[in-house]
């Protein structure tokens, strides 16, 4: 009896994979839109943060496993080692992610830095070299007017960093309705609390010396010894950013009309989609006051993850039916 190859009828079919990735995405979105925006003078309640990260984890697991499944399988025709960078990258983002939910959620506290940055930066650096392995393995060459392409949507994201960085912040209010502050707000017909005859010394708010209590000493050392570093991961995080959405733009261009042009079309949505939700973060932790995580941008991260599960999957029954179907033509 012949032995069943991973491309046999035992795995998931890929229409069930595109499908739970499309709800996946389409709920995410639905929630995000129901309960991002907090009332006013409120912020966001904890089972929000909790279900966003619960959101954004399992969609980077689930295309995780399947970049993996990718690797394992002999018959795919981009390259293994493609897919298992691409999948190393997704389980980085999904680590990073633990790690600073426990931050977030679990202790409290809003870090400037700390280790979760390890890993989100070294999920550009395996994720964009098995993008650019995919175009340099299968010995695609471009044409000079689509390096020139690849460099010029380079250009532009520095184009659009800098203005980022360097743009009036008054330019905020214009994201205000993606997600407004969560600050406390004065009625205007309000009238002025009387001054104090004699100030009063501040005491902690039992909750933070709560909060403060919970964290273990061993955190607290390591994000002193990380924060001062939160300026060179900014800048880090950026050039990643570029990076990506180079790498998305050689993978058009180099894929397109091409037999297994559609699951390479995914991943670069896929890496778009990246880089918009990395820009909205960046843009809303300079310019809007009193953001927390969790604004309605942050979707695209999900988006993403969906993108890349099923790029894995149409690429893996993509190269397993044309394999099968070179050894019947035998």
């Amino acid at each position: 009896m012949a032995k069943k190859t991973s491309g046999s009828s035992s795995s998931i079919p890929v229409q069930t994979i595109v499908i739970i990735a499309i709800l996946w995405a389409v709920f995410s979105l639905l929630f995000f839109l129901l309960f991002s925006v907090p009332l006013p003078g409120q912020g966001r309640p904890e089972w929000y943060g909790i279900t966003t990260y619960f959101l954004e984890n399992i969609a980077f697991l689930g295309a995780s496993i399947l970049c993996f499944r990718n690797w394992r399988s002999p018959l795919i025709v981009s390259g293994r080692t493609v897919w298992l960078l691409i999948g190393l990258g997704m389980l980085s983002f999904f680590i990073g992610n633990l790690i600073l939910g426990q931050w977030e959620i679990g202790w409290g506290k809003e870090p400037d830095a700390s280790p979760a940055d390890l890993f989100f930066l070294l999920m550009y650096l395996l994720v964009g070299a098995g993008m650019f392995l995919a175009v340099s393995s299968r010995k695609l060459n471009l044409a000079i007017w689509q390096w020139l392409a690849v460099i010029g949507v380079g250009v532009l994201g520095v184009v659009i960093a800098w203005f980022i960085y360097n743009g009036a912040s008054g330019a905020a209010s214009a994201a205000v309705w993606i997600d407004p502050p969560a600050i406390a707000q004065t009625a205007p017909d309000a009238a002025p609390a009387a001054p104090a005859t004699a100030p009063v010394p501040a005491e902690p708010a039992p909750a933070a010396a709560a909060t403060t209590s919970r964290v273990p000493g061993w955190a607290v050392a390591l994000e002193d010894t990380l924060s001062p570093f939160s300026g060179t991961f900014a800048i880090a995080y950026v050039a990643g950013d570029i990076i990506l959405l180079m790498a998305a733009m050689a993978l058009l261009l180099a894929f397109w009309g091409g037999r297994f042009s559609l699951s390479w079309r995914f991943i670069a949505a896929a890496a778009i989609c990246f880089y918009v939700a990395d820009m909205w973060f960046l843009y809303a932790t300079r310019y809007v006051e009193g953001y927390q995580t969790g604004g309605l941008l942050e979707v695209f991260w999900i988006f993403s993850a969906c993108l890349f599960a099923i790029g894995a999957a149409l690429e893996y029954d993509l190269s397993s039916r044309s394999r099968r179907g070179s050894r019947r033509r035998a």
